[in-house]
């Protein structure tokens, strides 16, 4: 179990200067536990909340404190994204959680390598409900078997570790694969009409050569304008 070391805050101390101090500021509370204010490191925290994520069980130490905990909340900064603020939810050893862990897809696809299917990950994360000390860190799902467009990945085909119940519903969708279709690009009908309209417009007037494939003027008739 990861610890980290905290301090006890002050609640009127400036967040300002105690960021600027490279610390950062927090609290955690409980149900049978009052709201505690803290700071501590922000590089530490930083790297913590990237590493474990919010489904690890942290132990935070420090003078009068001596709990475990979840992070329940980050407050992240709108401009940069970067933590400002964290909630430190204290967990009753001995009795189950239910919380979010995050979902990882493990293997490949045949539909998608195969066929070129498009893979559809409906979730991301999924509610279980565990003792503390068997929560995971993630979900792993395998995603080989999606071998055709019409092949899911539902709840039931997880492998749950020991000690783990899903709460979400069995047949729920978890992955899916799907046939990317082309586009159809519509053509505007042709107006037979118009052509043959210019078509007209194309013949020889007089002197002017004949248009290409138009029939030249019979010789007999050119006789028979000589005699009169």
């Amino acid at each position: 179990m990861l610890t980290l070391n905290v301090e006890k805050r002050d609640e009127k101390a400036s967040l300002a200067s105690i960021r600027k101090a490279g610390k950062m500021p927090a609290i955690f509370y409980g149900k049978k536990e009052k709201s505690t204010s803290i700071m501590l490191p922000y590089a530490i925290f930083e790297k913590t909340l990237k590493d474990a994520g919010e489904s690890t069980i942290l132990h935070l130490s420090g003078e009068g404190i001596d709990v475990d905990v979840l992070i329940k909340d980050v407050d992240l900064d709108p401009v940069t994204d970067n933590p400002r603020h964290a909630d430190f939810y204290v967990i009753e050893k001995g009795k189950k959680l239910e919380i979010k862990v995050p979902i990882e897809f493990v293997g490949v696809a045949p539909a998608v390598k195969d066929l070129a299917g498009v893979l559809v990950k409906v979730m991301h994360e999924i509610e279980i409900e565990a003792l503390p000390k068997d929560l995971p860190h993630k979900i792993e799902i395998d995603i080989s078997s999606l071998v055709a467009f019409d092949s899911v990945v539902t709840v039931k085909d997880i492998k749950i570790p020991a000690g783990v119940e899903i709460k979400a519903k069995l047949e729920d969708v978890v992955a899916s694969v799907y046939e990317p279709k082309e586009e159809v690009v519509e053509v505007a009908p042709v107006d037979l009409s118009t052509i043959e309209v210019e078509k007209k417009g194309k013949e020889a007037k007089e002197g002017e050569a004949p248009a290409e494939g138009a029939e030249a003027p019979k010789k007999e008739e050119k006789k028979e304008e000589k005699k009169k």
